[in-house]
Order: C-alpha cells, then sequence, then structure tokens
C-alpha cells in the first residue's frame, strides 16, 4: 500500500500522521517506507532526531534525473535504517526547492511513481509526507500513490481549503492516476467538548465527505515526542494520543 498525507494548508500534522502511522505499522510486524518530499525535513528530523543535512536524499534522487551525463542511482540507493525495527526512511532535504522549477520543465513528475513501484515488493506499506503546497512534489506523490490521507484541523479557513484540495485530487485522478483513491478526511486536534468542531465535522460528514470515525486530540506529548524523536508507540504506547493513532490505524488498515 502506498498512502500520500496530504494538505495544502500548513500545521494540520502532516509529517506528525505520516511518522506515527508508520511507526505504528512497523510496531505491528510490517516493513515500512517513509519518503520525505518536505523541504522542511520534519519527517526525517522525526524518525532520525538530527538537524543536518542527511545523505543521501531524495533531493538528490530527483537532482540526478536532470542530467544526462549521471547514471541514474535506484531509489533503493537512497533509504536509510531507521533505530526502529522494520522502519526505514527516504529523507528530505532543502535542495528540493531549488530544482523545483527544472523537474517541471523537464517532465519529471512520473519519475517517483516508477521507482516507488520498482521499491514495492520490499514494503509492505509506504507512507509519503508532503509540502504544505500543491506543487511538482505534492503531485508527484498523489501520481505515485494509491491511496490519499488527508488531515484536517477544525476551523473555518480548513474547511474552505478542503474543497479546493478536493478539486486537485479529482483533478490528478482524471489525468494522472485514476487508481488514486481518497482513503479518508483525519480530523486533528479535536476537541470534542467544544461546539465548532463537531458542528463542523457533522456538517463534513452530512455532505458525504469521508471522514474517518477515528480522531485525534490536542496534547503536549506530541511536542514532546517531536522534541525526543521518539513516535508515540515508543515514547508513551499507554497515552490516550497513542491510543487514538492505533484506532486510526486499525481503522485505515480495515
Amino acid at each position: 500500500m502506498r498512502r500520500v498525507i496530504f494538505n495544502q494548508k500548513g500545521g494540520v500534522g502532516k509529517s506528525s500522521i505520516t511518522v506515527n502511522l508508520a511507526a505504528l505499522a512497523a510496531e505491528r510486524g510490517r516493513r515500512v517506507l517513509v519518503v520525505d518530499l518536505d523541504a522542511q525535513c520534519n519527517a526525517s528530523q522525526y524518525l532520525l532526531g538530527r538537524h543536518d543535512e542527511v545523505t543521501p536524499n531524495v533531493g538528490q534522487f530527483f537532482a540526478q534525473t536532470l542530467s544526462f551525463k549521471l547514471k541514474e542511482k535506484p531509489l533503493s540507493d537512497f533509504v536509510h535504517a531507521t533505530r526502529f525495527e522494520r522502519l526505514s526512511l527516504i529523507p528530505s532535504n532543502p535542495e528540493l526547492m531549488e530544482i523545483e522549477q527544472m523537474l517541471e520543465s523537464k517532465h519529471k513528475i512520473y519519475k517517483l511513481a516508477a521507482a516507488l513501484k520498482s521499491l514495492q515488493p520490499s514494503y509492505d506499506e509506504i507512507y509519503i509526507d508532503t509540502p504544505p503546497a500543491f506543487n511538482f512534489y505534492t503531485l508527484s506523490a498523489l501520481i505515485s500513490a494509491q491511496s490519499c490521507l488527508i488531515p484536517f484541523d477544525c476551523d473555518a479557513f480548513s474547511r474552505r481549503a478542503l474543497y479546493s484540495l478536493l478539486d486537485n485530487i479529482a483533478e490528478t485522478q482524471r489525468d494522472h492516476n485514476p487508481d488514486l483513491r481518497v482513503e479518508g478526511i483525519i480530523v486533528n486536534q479535536f476537541q470534542p467538548r467544544a461546539s465548532l468542531p463537531q458542528r463542523l465535522v457533522e456538517e463534513l460528514r452530512g455532505e458525504g465527505q469521508p471522514v474517518l470515525r477515528s480522531t485525534l486530540s490536542s496534547s503536549v506529548i506530541m511536542r514532546e515526542s517531536h522534541e525526543q524523536a521518539l513516535p508515540l508507540i515508543h515514547l508513551a504506547p499507554r497515552h490516550k494520543l497513542t491510543e487514538e493513532y492505533s484506532a486510526l490505524y486499525e481503522e485505515i488498515s480495515g
């Protein structure tokens, strides 16, 4: 299964959701790969616990496709093991921002999809973290994926952005990847006792939007998880938020 975690709005928890779902899958015995396509490198730092540049990285993978003089290395050469058993990573790099326009002009939009398909036999689940924009890398991820998870925080701005996001996914399905499906909308930082979040979620479900049953609460434990570079299942396996992530993983796993 190749999943992309995508939202054009920043601050909705894409990297946290990517890493924690991947860690849960690995803890359950699955062979898991995380691909970090965000130049901010949050998922990479979360898993590796490092703030310096990690090589080789996904920026170098894309950069090599721009030169006819270089023999392209397979995507498997850019995979790093993490401290967590069965969980691997292709780290990101700020270079992604510098080469984006060149990649677009050279029509390299299908490179990632072909490379990930070649890696698929080595992994049970692949999670792709994306930047907070609908750009070359996000479109590459959507073309590469079989399903899309959409983090959503409950406010009016996020709701308006959600409709634009769904339009972009539908266009990608029509033009590039008819097999892509929206697996679900993940309500993140949910406050069940507040009236606005409850109303927004009910209205979205009333519209027929694929809002998942499992929701994720807001908790300081997530900040501690980031600081210690430990996914929740390893930092606090009995915490309420960890249990919510476990329920979410079970729901999307069927």
